[in-house]
């Protein structure tokens, strides 16, 4: 593992706003920047009530302006939401603002349920024209002499563009193209061991990378004991399982015992969904990232979790990153 990063949703905690929320972003992404993480990414999401991050190219905006050196980028931008010419105005408008700090993840699912996709796009297509998209939104960060149309900001950026997936199809993309690979196993691990080896194995070196470069994510609830790491990390169980049952919300408190509020099937399903993570004290935490580190030999490890008090949150990533820091290789 080269990089360690962090990937944030802003999220909205029970009994606060949409401002303390992208406040807390802020504070946690210049806390990132002081720890020796290498990105820090945001989400697209929408209709979310418990999500602050849906104009994800704004907060991203917001965040490099209160930092000063680390990587700020999307994790990702759902391209099909979108046309690519805007996203490339957009980041290319941030990468001018911001040189050699900007990153782009794209993402092919829509972020949210039909009838917000619907509303976001006005009109939606049957046939998937993801790839195109792609090679599209490559192409406006490039010289493009003699285009008609231009991104401008945009053209000779050549911000990073990034494939994100849960799936089998992101990673066949990213080999083809040549490109980086994120893998969403924070959320969805069970094809994570697939998706790394056919993207690896099907790489094909490009303009824009000359080997495969791997990134998995997975969860984290540090704390100072592996009881008080429980109980935090019962928010992000009983807000995914809320999800999950089509009654959303905020981030709800902790509780002593998550058994008492998640039917017992529910939460096999959630802690199923979310077992790509780490959570406990800091030996605890080292063990169980040094698993997973030596399991899938990613290039770059994403953590992300949500912890309802800010300050817990922070703390969480400073123990992660004290682990992690000992891990990194050919840095």
């Amino acid at each position: 593992m080269q990089y360690y990063s962090l990937l944030d949703l802003s999220p909205i905690p029970e009994g606060k706003t949409e401002v303390d929320a992208l406040a807390n972003t802020v504070g946690l992404a210049q806390a990132a920047e002081r720890l020796g993480y290498h990105r820090f990414w945001l989400a697209e999401h929408h209709n979310m009530p418990g999500i602050a991050s849906a104009a994800t190219s704004v907060v991203i905006g917001h965040v490099a302006g209160a930092t000063e050196h680390i990587r700020v980028g999307a994790g990702g931008i759902m391209l099909p939401n979108h046309a690519p010419l805007v996203i490339a105005e957009q980041f290319g408008t941030l990468a001018t603002l911001y040189p050699d700090r900007i990153d782009l993840g794209l993402g092919r699912a829509p972020g949210t349920d039909m009838g917000t996709a619907r509303a976001l796009r006005r009109h939606m297509e049957q046939a998937d024209s993801f790839p195109q998209d792609v090679v599209e939104l490559l192409g406006y960060f490039g010289d493009a002499k003699g285009a008609q149309v231009q991104a401008i900001p945009g053209r000779d950026t050549h911000v990073p563009v990034w494939i994100l997936g849960s799936s089998l199809y992101g990673a066949q993309l990213a080999a083809h193209l040549g490109l980086p690979y994120a893998f969403a196993s924070h959320f969805a691990p069970a094809m994570l061991e697939q998706a790394a080896e056919i993207y690896r194995r099907g790489f094909q070196p490009s303009a824009y990378l000359a080997q495969p470069y791997f990134i998995m994510a997975a969860g984290i609830c540090a704390a100072e004991t592996d009881e008080e790491a429980t109980r935090l990390r019962s928010s992000q169980q009983m807000a995914f399982a809320r999800l999950r049952s089509g009654a959303p919300g905020k981030l709800p408190l902790p509780v002593e015992d998550v058994t008492k509020h998640i039917p017992s099937h529910v939460l096999a399903e959630v802690n199923q969904a979310l077992g790509c993570s780490a959570c406990g004290s800091r030996n605890t935490v080292k063990s169980q990232l040094t698993q997973l580190i030596e399991n899938f030999e990613p290039d770059e490890l994403m953590v992300t979790g949500m912890i309802h008090d800010p300050a817990a949150r922070v703390r969480s990533f400073e123990i992660a990153a004290g682990v992690l820091k000992e891990m990194q290789v050919g840095v």
